[in-house]
């Protein structure tokens, strides 16, 4: 008989609460091969991520994908590695710290607040586990993707669901799976590179890098190229840039296969040919800085374009941590938590006695 897990220590008289989990893709817990190689081994198994043959793919990911890739790039996670952890891990922590002491004051009742990786650690399922020993009965899973894809989003879907179907108890569950066009989302964006504008000059370019997929994802129906579309043109209206100041583009592509165009290290390549010898790269669709905006874009890519006969490169930091980034996360979680932000615990706590009256025990 399947054993469906419980809170060990549950207790009819704890209070119940709302919580919020925070999900990041993840990252190797060391820049070293075996670390790497395990981490990718998890990413790249998810079929959401690679969408081939099973049969097929494994022979690829095994017999050549783990053997080599990982002493490959291993070099670049040691170039911006931070200490004893890696900055996407290590700022997606201060992000969760940043959250809960706003948020809380804004519900009547305990508030919790976890932090998920998809691959790697802490993992999703440690992280509802922990929410779950806190008796948190309402749940709201943020996904730090802004644009939706099968890919991030509905794998994150898939890790929850996966925990959950073990849980004898489900909270109630809700789920954003996108903002790319939240007017907020946009202000945060445009505050920080006017910001950033602000301490040097103006590029002849701002070239907004977003993560790339292979194209016939697209074709099966992912929108996520087309809200990166969107993203990109709201920013650059809300910037009142025209149409020769900005541009989008799709990096980290890897294979054979065709991937969304245009590709950022082809355009950038070009931009000096074209006349465009300096540019501003900035990677919206990615809430914390990570090795594909420290290593690819910083330094890959900035060498590529000064190699190209480009002469001033700037990249434009993630939101990461910022003031900007946590209260516009905060307002996206109160939207969404409306109707719980006035759930009295005194009044949870009337149910709990009447239940304990009726017969429940500890």
């Amino acid at each position: 008989m399947h054993q469906f897990r419980g809170n060990p220590d549950y207790d009819h008289q704890q209070s119940a609460k709302t919580g919020v989990l925070l999900v990041n893709l993840g990252t190797p817990d060391a820049p070293d091969t075996r670390s790497i190689r395990r981490y990718l081994a998890e990413f790249l198994s998810d079929p959401r991520v690679i969408e081939m043959p099973r049969w097929r793919w494994k022979l690829i990911l095994h017999g050549i994908v783990l053997r080599f890739r990982p002493a490959h790039i291993a070099p670049a996670y040691r170039s911006i590695w931070d200490k004893d952890e890696s900055p996407l891990l290590k700022i997606s922590k201060q992000q969760v710290e940043k959250i809960k002491p706003q948020i809380s004051p804004q519900f009547r009742h305990p508030v919790e607040c976890a932090l998920g990786m998809r691959y790697g650690q802490p993992s999703i399922a440690h992280a509802l586990r922990e929410l779950q020993a806190s008796n948190v009965q309402r749940l709201l899973v943020l996904p730090l993707y802004p644009q939706y894809s099968a890919t991030t989003t509905a794998s994150t879907f898939d890790a929850i669901a996966h925990e959950l179907m073990t849980w004898r108890r489900l909270p109630t569950l809700r789920m954003l799976v996108q903002y790319h066009d939240h007017p907020a989302y946009i202000e945060a964006l445009a505050n920080s590179i006017t910001g950033f504008r602000q301490t040097r000059s103006q590029a002849d370019m701002l070239l907004f890098s977003f993560h790339g997929l292979p194209k016939r994802y697209l074709l099966a129906g992912d929108p996520y190229f087309c809200q990166c579309q969107k993203t990109a043109r709201l920013l650059a209206e809300k910037l009142g840039l025209d149409e020769n100041q900005w541009r989008i583009s799709f990096q980290s592509r890897v294979g054979r296969e065709e991937w969304l165009k245009p590709y950022t290290n082809e355009t950038l390549e070009a931009l000096p040919g074209e006349g465009k010898k300096s540019v501003q790269v900035i990677c919206p669709g990615f809430p914390s800085d990570c090795l594909e905006t420290l290593e690819e874009i910083n330094i890959q890519n900035r060498k590529w374009f000064i190699a190209a006969g480009g002469e001033h490169f700037d990249y434009i930091p993630a939101l990461n941590a910022s003031s900007g980034h946590i209260d516009m996360l905060c307002g996206i979680i109160e939207e969404q938590c409306h109707d719980w932000l006035n759930l009295e615990a005194s009044s949870m706590e009337e149910s709990q006695q009447r239940a304990m009256k009726m017969g429940a025990e500890k």
